[in-house]
């Protein structure tokens, strides 16, 4: 299956009666699913209808539903409700003669609420019940070019992911091969720093003595279970990203627990080379999990 992102963009136009509808639909990363929508006027209706179509092809992300609508020249140009402006008009001619004010100019009374009139959003064309059924259909077509932005963009994705995971595993076969000289290395720096200590008194530390301090401190220093693991939550990974839709919980999960054995490793580690070994591990780590977070 594929790998969707959460982020992408889509639009769908078309015509019903003589109103041309276009809808937008926009999301962006989010911990669920949250919608918003934008509806003219009288299509407020719409949207519980839009989201539970949405809900049916989205999992996760923030998404914005924008509906706009443009009807023929001669319909929609605004028209001057002359009831509100008589109104207005009475009113001012009242009271700037009762005042001793100025009479009233157009331009300030064609500036107030009511005096001019646009379309709603509507066809006249249609019933109520067909022009809903028109509108979802349209919102559907533009769900569709969603989920078809959303999976390109989840494909670029899954090649980052499975180039970060190549990069956990080497660095994590590193690792390995680096913590298996770590016991040699700490005998050597153990006899050297009792050899320095000891160097003017009179005395040494027997070979069987040495050998328990060195296995205590190896026993400290061993990585080898935090290897497991890391190669272990890179074959889950794997999978994940092959099994595709709605992993992206998972994989987040996965990279903080990637985190946590990178972290172990770098506190266990004796060993320079291994230090910069975890701590390598650690930015490649942070770059999959900031990746994932846009993961549906």
């Amino acid at each position: 299956m594929a790998l969707y992102s959460m982020t992408g963009f889509a639009r769908a136009a078309g015509s019903l009666g003589d109103t041309e509808f276009v809808f937008e639909v926009k999301s962006v990363n989010g911990r669920g699913l949250e919608m918003r929508a934008r509806l003219p006027n009288g299509l407020e209706r719409l949207e519980r209808s839009l989201r539970d179509a949405a809900a049916r092809r989205l999992k996760r992300g923030n998404l914005q539903i924008q509906l706009n609508f443009s009807t023929a020249a001669e319909t929609a140009l605004p028209r001057i409700d002359r009831a509100v402006l008589d109104h207005y008009c009475a009113i001012a001619r009242e009271e700037a003669s009762a005042n001793g004010l100025e009479p009233p100019r157009i331009e300030g009374l064609m500036a107030l609420p009511g005096v001019f009139q646009r379309a709603e959003g509507g066809s006249a064309d249609l019933d109520e019940a067909e022009q809903d059924a028109g509108l979802l259909a349209l919102f559907e077509q533009a769900l569709a070019g969603l989920v078809a932005a959303r999976a390109a963009e989840g494909g670029h994705l899954a090649t980052i992911l499975n180039a970060h995971l190549d990069e956990i595993e080497r660095l994590t076969d590193a690792a390995s091969a680096q913590a298996e000289t770590q016991p040699t290395a700490i005998r050597a720096r153990l006899a050297a720093q009792l050899g320095d200590l000891l160097a003017e008194k009179v005395g040494t530390v027997s070979e069987e003595r040495l050998a328990q301090e060195v296995a205590m401190l190896a026993v400290k220093a061993d990585v080898r279970e935090e290897i497991d693991r890391l190669r272990a939550h890179v074959a889950e990974a794997r999978k994940l990203l092959k099994a595709g839709e709605g992993v992206g919980r998972r994989l987040d999960f996965l990279a903080q627990e990637f985190n946590r054995e990178a972290n172990t490793l770098c506190s266990k580690s004796t060993d320079v080379e291994l230090t910069r070994l975890g701590l390598d591990l650690k930015t490649t780590v942070d770059r999959l999990r900031e990746q994932v977070q846009n993961v549906e």
